[in-house]
């Protein structure tokens, strides 16, 4: 799909459905990317692989902001990203098979939780890693 193109795509459907911001749909597709590199998939990804895929992108992209970045495009839990996918799949952006179903991104994790510590995470494994340095 072309970027222009793409940019439309969301702008349709911003307008049609305004809850989330438009930068959350190029997140959702880097995500996409990003978690079938990590799978090793070219193609489909079920509901909650794309939700892990996405959880470990928002931590790389964002660090301890990952959170507030999100709630500021208007998601506040994984239901959330269930409709952004679904509103690209209405637009044949994405797809889906038949086994999939919004219900798959629902109460998946609690943003509370995964995103809860992650600089206290990363400056543990930072000395971690210094320490193994002999640093």
């Amino acid at each position: 799909m072309k970027k222009k193109n793409f940019y439309k795509l969301v702008e349709e459907i911003c307008s049609a459905d305004p809850r989330y911001k438009p930068e959350s749909y190029e997140f959702v597709i880097h995500a996409l990317h990003f978690t079938q590199k990590k799978l090793k998939e070219s193609g489909h990804v079920s509901g909650r692989e794309l939700l892990g895929g996405i959880k470990d992108y928002a931590i790389e992209q964002f660090g301890p902001l990952a959170k507030n970045v999100l709630n500021h495009w208007g998601i506040l839990k994984t239901d959330d990203f269930g409709n952004i996918v679904y509103n690209m799949i209405k637009k044949k952006m994405l797809s889906r098979r038949d086994e999939d179903s919004l219900e798959d991104f629902k109460k998946v994790y609690d943003f509370d939780v995964v995103f809860a510590d992650i600089l206290r995470s990363s400056v543990i494994k930072q000395i971690k890693e210094l320490e193994a340095e002999g640093i």
